[in-house]
């Protein structure tokens, strides 16, 4: 035999470390194929639940107050505050103005930065954060 079956042992390189044999090498390959075959459904699924999540503004224990143009949430009347959207706000409108600088549909340039500076100073534990945190993930 020339060391061309499936059989052969693996062979010691010259930097002294083991290659892997034949069957070695494609069940490596094929192991990898099918990985890149299950996570590329999972990712484009990931991706639609991003662009779904809903983010309250303010989160519901402020409801009826107002959100300054920082993004703090303040009382009514307080001059230079926004109302509330009135809604949730959606993963996707929160990603195309939070990450393109663009505005919040519906929504003025003044208030649609208000909101944004409001999502960008969530916190873990808020309603929403989780949303706008997979947003930032799902930038690339």
């Amino acid at each position: 035999m020339t060391g061309t079956s499936d059989d052969t042992p693996p062979e010691t390189g010259e930097t002294g470390m083991t290659k892997p044999g034949r069957r070695q090498v494609l069940a490596l390959g094929a192991a990898a194929a099918s990985t890149v075959v299950t996570v590329r459904p999972a990712l484009a699924q990931t991706q639609i639940s991003v662009m779904a999540c809903e983010i309250p503004i303010p989160d519901p224990g402020r409801m009826g107050n107002y959100i300054a143009a920082d993004g703090s949430v303040v009382p009514p009347g307080t001059p230079g505050a926004f109302p509330p959207p009135g809604r949730n706000l959606i993963g996707e409108e929160v990603r195309d103005a939070v990450l393109g600088g663009g505005r919040i549909p519906g929504y003025g340039y003044d208030q649609s930065q208000a909101y944004t500076n409001y999502i960008r100073r969530l916190q873990s534990g808020q309603s929403g954060f989780t949303c706008y945190a997979s947003i930032q993930m799902s930038r690339s």
